[in-house]
């Protein structure tokens, strides 16, 4: 062929070829997504197995690459067999859009079994005739077929948003299944036309590209109103934590509380603050997010319920336990409570299942520990109370495991002998000083933050008469 001829097939090819490669890319993109999803999604991969063929069957059918394979005999079977080859995905792909009848399944099924039967008898004996006006008959009977259930099915007010989707994409397919059949009458009809089909497949892209588009925008704007509301639940959340701590004769107390995300399950309470006592409560709800929040407010009304017995942490927490019991969806909790008077000189303390109080006296770290089983797990949890003697100066540190088992890049927790250390070399601050310490350098240790990080630093200061005795009165 000359030059000129050549030219003349590439500029009325163009189009198709053009169209070939923009379908095999969608075709190509869509399987990647199907992977990166990680998950079986066999519409999206039929889709993308359709998409790929339908464009490699384009370039394959042009007769420009043709010319570059004049005496081949593998290159008319492929051809030919990929026409049918095509129905395979091609209707797998409209069973997966979850056709409701039998008889609807059973005619995708027969049309997927007779493109693998012609296909093979292709690739073994070569293509005839009577194999093209098989498969142009099927395709007729079995695209009318859809055409008119499609069309019976896409009367009615549609009202949900999924379902608005999915009749936008029916019309996209209605159209292809339309250029479809008439592109397989033209095998019957004495006139040549242009090969309108390919077409076709555009306009069911299109309905496709406009879903997505409209369903990002949904999803944003689903999205930003959850943000909203996370907001709100944010600054609910933090109006249930108490203010600082009222100005104490006998205690200074700070507290930090930095959630993992805009909610979540950490929360402390001033249970008693005054003068002579102060009761501080530390909790740890399982799991983050929203539902760890919204038992975290729980645990504070379970917390308030049991005002009347603050002065006694074993009966403490057992209340608590029996207020939550089979309110938490299975859900546990940690805590801890300390009360603490300088009229006796007492630190009373017991804890379910939670990290140990830390106690720091004349530059030496002691924990103290006294656990029972976790809150709202079992209704036979019992608490009892370790009671140690105050001394002026001291300081005591609570905490969640947010603070010990952060981890650094090599995986290495954040730990209690750190914890322990920095309690030493902070021992001259201020509780409020010594809080933000605390979480700073946990959160330098760990770069990034995986579970939510509360502390509480009392310090013990009681006024001193001239022999140096704790006042237990005030004057």
């Amino acid at each position: 062929m000359s030059a000129e001829e050549v030219l003349h097939v590439f500029y009325r090819d163009a189009p198709y070829l053009f169209l070939g490669a923009a379908f095999t890319a969608v075709g190509i993109v869509s399987a990647a997504f199907a992977v990166l999803r990680r998950q079986r999604d066999s519409l999206l991969i039929f889709f993308a197995l359709f998409a790929a063929l339908y464009g490699l069957r384009l370039w394959i059918s042009s007769p420009l690459l043709a010319m570059a394979v004049p005496s081949s005999t593998i290159y008319p079977r492929v051809r030919a067999g990929l026409n049918y080859i095509i129905l395979i995905p091609a209707f797998l792909f409209f069973i997966s859009l979850g056709l409701p009848r039998r008889i609807e399944r059973v005619v995708g099924y027969a049309m997927v079994g007779l493109g693998c039967v012609l296909a093979s008898a292709t690739f073994l004996f070569g293509d005839a005739v009577v194999y093209e006006r098989t498969n142009s008959l099927a395709v007729i009977s079995a695209s009318t077929f859809f055409l008119i259930r499609f069309m019976a099915d896409s009367s009615g007010e549609i009202k949900d948003p999924e379902a608005a989707d999915f009749a936008v994409i029916r019309w996209g397919l209605l159209i292809f299944v339309a250029f479809v059949v008439w592109q397989n009458l033209m095998e019957f009809l004495p006139i040549s036309l242009p090969q309108l089909e390919p077409f076709g497949f555009v306009a069911f892209l299109g309905t496709l590209g406009f879903v997505a588009a409209r369903s990002t925008l949904r999803r944003d704007q689903q999205l930003k109103e959850i943000q909203n509301e996370l907001e709100v639940a944010r600054r609910i959340q933090l109006s249930i934590l108490p203010s600082e701590f009222p100005v104490s004769m006998s205690f200074r107390v700070a507290a930090r509380y930095v959630p993992m995300s805009s909610v979540a399950g950490d929360l402390y309470d001033y249970i008693i603050a005054d003068d002579h006592q102060v009761g501080l409560l530390i909790a740890d709800v399982s799991g983050h997010g929203v539902p760890a929040a919204l038992i975290a407010s729980m645990v504070k009304l379970a917390a308030a319920s049991q005002r009347a017995v603050a002065a006694d942490p074993s009966r403490f927490l057992s209340g608590m336990n029996s207020a939550l019991m089979g309110n938490t969806q299975n859900q546990f909790v940690t805590a801890a409570y300390v009360h603490l008077n300088s009229e006796s000189g007492e630190l009373r303390y017991s804890a379910a299942a939670h990290p140990p109080l830390l106690l720091l006296r004349s530059g030496r770290v002691t924990q103290i520990e006294e656990n029972g089983l976790m809150l709202a797990a079992f209704t036979f949890a019992s608490y009892s109370t370790a009671v140690h003697k105050l001394e002026a100066g001291d300081r005591m540190v609570m905490y969640t495991d947010g603070i010990l088992e952060a981890s650094n890049a090599a995986g290495d927790f954040f730990g209690h002998e750190a914890l322990c250390d920095l309690l030493k070399r902070t021992r001259d601050l201020s509780p409020a000083m010594a809080a933000d310490s605390i979480v700073s350098s946990v959160r330098q240790w760990s770069g990034k933050q995986d579970d939510d990080l509360t502390v509480l630093v009392c310090d013990y200061t009681p006024r001193i008469d001239e022999c140096g005795t704790a006042l237990r009165s005030r004057c």
